[in-house]
Parts: structure tokens; sequence; C-alpha cells
């Protein structure tokens, strides 16, 4: 079994919309592995997205994963980078019938993070859930 990081970001928490997105997953049939709420800081978010650190948007991603708590998951099940990837859509949230072309407000704003392949799991996953805590 395949396993990946989602984040369901503060302003789906804030929205009242951790439980619907929890759904999709399960809907399709992968499991959490392991779930807790935590709030980032500044370094734990440059580590996450340090592949991004160059980019124009770095600065608003930094501030809007650091706003509020967060919801990390590790998801298992066959595929499960590329189905999470799937059920998110993609970052604009133009594809209805995916959690962000449901309810992305923005491409900032746009509810949750996925893994983007196996090896950036396995990274992200450790940062968010070291072994000792599983």
């Amino acid at each position: 079994m395949e396993q990946t990081l989602v984040l369901i970001k503060p302003d789906a928490v804030e929205r009242g919309l951790v439980g619907r997105i929890i759904t999709r997953f399960e809907d399709k049939n992968l499991q959490i592995a392991a779930l807790k709420q935590l709030q980032l800081s500044r370094k734990m978010a440059e580590k996450h997205y340090k592949e991004h650190r160059e980019k124009p948007f770095y600065g608003k991603l930094i501030a809007h994963i650091t706003s509020g708590p967060v919801i990390a998951m590790i998801v298992r099940g066959p595929e499960a980078v590329k189905t999470v990837r799937c059920l998110i859509g993609d970052t604009a949230g133009t594809i209805p019938g995916t959690i962000r072309g449901d309810w992305a407000d923005s491409v900032t704003y746009n509810l949750v993070h996925g893994s983007d392949s196996p090896e950036s799991a396995a990274r992200e996953m450790n940062l968010f859930f070291p072994k000792m805590e599983l």
C-alpha cells in the first residue's frame, strides 16, 4: 500500500470543511493512517515548501499555511499519491468535482496540499509525522 501526506490548510479548517474533505478520501476507499492538528511555525513551513523558495508566490504560501491550524494526515491506499492528487484537483481549483474545484476560493486559498510524488510523500510524512509518533 502506498502512503502520502495531505494537509488540510487553515482556510478549510476555518470554513468547517475538514469532515467533508476527509469524507472525499474515505469515499474513494483510502484509509486515514495518521491524523493530527497543529499550528505550523515559519521554520516548519519553510522546510515543507523549500522547493518553492525562489518563486514569487512563496511569501503568500508561507503566510497562509502559518495563519491558523492545519490538519496533517497520512493517507494510505493503492496509488495513494495519484488518487489523492486527482481528488484534490489542480492548484487553481478549475476542475469541478474535485475538492479545490468545488470549494477553493483562489490559488492561495486552495484548501489542501497533497504530496506530488512518492519521493515527496516520504520526505513530507517524515517532516510531519516523525517515526516516534507513529
